[in-house]
């Protein structure tokens, strides 16, 4: 039992950290192509 609990409350900042590099690599791309276009970001 305490096996599961363990990698229950280690898996959150895994999955954090995934949804974290999700966005930033979205923001990176959108950066990017606004930079190209010269447009503004927001």
């Amino acid at each position: 039992m305490t096996a599961i609990f363990a990698a229950y409350v280690l898996i959150w900042p895994a999955l954090t950290l995934g949804v974290l590099v999700l966005i930033c690599r979205a923001v990176w791309r959108d950066r990017r192509e606004a930079r190209r276009e010269r447009k503004s970001l927001v």
